[in-house]
């Protein structure tokens, strides 16, 4: 297709260019940026107004929208990330051989990264951001339900680039949202594309299994779990539950699943089950669960083990112990993130070092699972890979690395 080979071709450029451009400036062009999401803030709501407008599905509004809040946050992300260190050109790691051969390993840019992604339109800003600081280009392709969001911020973004003489294709916004476009980028752009990053549910994740040729950085769902050990605090673990799962339903990091342990139903299922269902939450439970309510609560399915809700649902079961946990775990987790509420420390770490997430956590909130929350400024992605990068992806996880190697006139025996 003649116009992403387009695009393909002048993000190979930019990247080019960008290698002579001096950290200094990326600095500060990204400070210029924040600026201009200021001077901007009353165009970039009426945009996204148009897309609350347009918006069909329910569950996504809260993704979608952009308030004064949620602009001084994106604002926040890049001030954060304009003040890290370069990541570029860092020593990682040296040491010499005992024939004097000296071998350092230096971090460097990844080139050009397409992120698909759907509904959140902080991402735009935040992986156009992400990308500069850590010398790469980035090709983004946001959700249609965002496209007039996702639009605004990307072309004050290439227009902050032009205005410091910087390529303005370092960061490139696909406006066309047709879904072909999609299958091009994941087939058709290795040429051009050295790094995928989707973001999106289950049908985006089978297209790119299907259809990638490129190496993906994989932000699958978020089919997060807590576990509530025999031995957890009640106010503890109602605490968390219902942050985890009410404080926002729609992003990645929300608890979909709560797995109980049978010694602790009765003393602690009422108290936490009535704590969702006032703040609004659906309950869908086992039987086990469901005589303890008289059954009065709807069953869940096999289904709802599966599912990622993104809304005000949670899906709830009793287990017998930690590990009868970890097996439903590794069974339909999808290595996002996953917790314990415990005060035993010896199940905590069977938990810990049995679960196969990506983020595992003790006595925490599972919507911490944030580039921003682990100090990364902002983030492209969760990495749900085995391989790294995993977790969070921020500019340390965009670099790559080459060894640099020097000796005097060493010749090998």
């Amino acid at each position: 297709m003649e116009y992403l080979k387009k695009i393909g071709e002048n993000a190979r450029k930019a990247f080019e260019d960008l290698k002579s451009v001096k950290h200094d400036k990326i600095k500060k062009l990204l400070i210029s940026y924040n600026k201009e999401i200021l001077n901007n803030k009353n165009k970039i709501i009426k945009e996204n107004q148009k897309d609350l407008k347009n918006a069909k599905r329910k569950n996504l509004i809260d993704r979608l929208v952009l308030n004064d809040n949620r602009i001084e946050g994106i604002r926040n992300s890049i001030n954060e990330i304009a003040n890290f260190k370069n990541p570029i050109g860092r020593t990682l790691e040296s040491w010499t051989r005992p024939n004097k051969l000296r071998i350092k390993k230096v971090s460097t840019p990844i080139g050009v990264i397409g992120v698909i992604y759907e509904s959140r339109p902080n991402v735009t800003a935040d992986v156009a951001a992400l990308s500069l600081k850590s010398g790469n280009c980035s090709i983004l392709r946001g959700g249609s339900e965002a496209i007039n969001s996702n639009k605004i911020l990307a072309n004050i973004f290439r227009d902050t680039l032009r205005k410091a003489s910087i390529n303005r294709n370092c960061v490139q916004f696909i406006e066309r949202t047709e879904r072909k476009i999609v299958d091009n980028l994941l087939s058709k752009m290795s040429n051009y594309i050295d790094v995928i990053v989707p973001r999106g549910g289950k049908s985006l994740v089978a297209k790119v299994q299907k259809l990638s040729n490129v190496h993906v950085i994989g932000h699958l769902e978020g089919l997060c779990h807590i576990y509530i050990d025999k031995d957890a605090n009640l106010n503890m673990a109602k605490k968390i539950v219902l942050n985890a799962k009410m404080r926002r339903t729609s992003i990645c990091g929300a608890v979909e699943t709560l797995l109980i342990n049978e010694k602790a139903l009765k003393s602690h299922a009422p108290e936490i089950i009535g704590a969702l269902l006032k703040s609004g939450c659906e309950v869908r439970v086992d039987n086990r669960i469901n005589r303890l309510f008289k059954n009065k609560f709807k069953l869940a399915k096999e289904k709802d083990w599966k599912t990622e809700y993104l809304d005000a649902i949670i899906s709830i079961k009793t287990v017998k112990n930690v590990k009868e946990c970890i097996d439903h775990v590794l069974k339909y987790g999808t290595m996002h993130t996953d917790s314990i509420i415990t005060n035993n420390s010896k199940n905590a770490q069977i938990f810990l070092n049995g679960v196969n997430s990506s983020i595992a956590m003790h006595n925490v909130s599972t919507q911490f699972a944030d580039g921003g929350e682990f100090g990364f400024g902002g983030e492209i992605g969760i990495s749900t890979n085995k391989l790294p990068p995993r977790g969070p992806v921020g500019i340390n996880q965009l670099t790559s690395y080459k060894y640099i190697v020097s000796g005097s006139g060493i010749s090998r025996p």
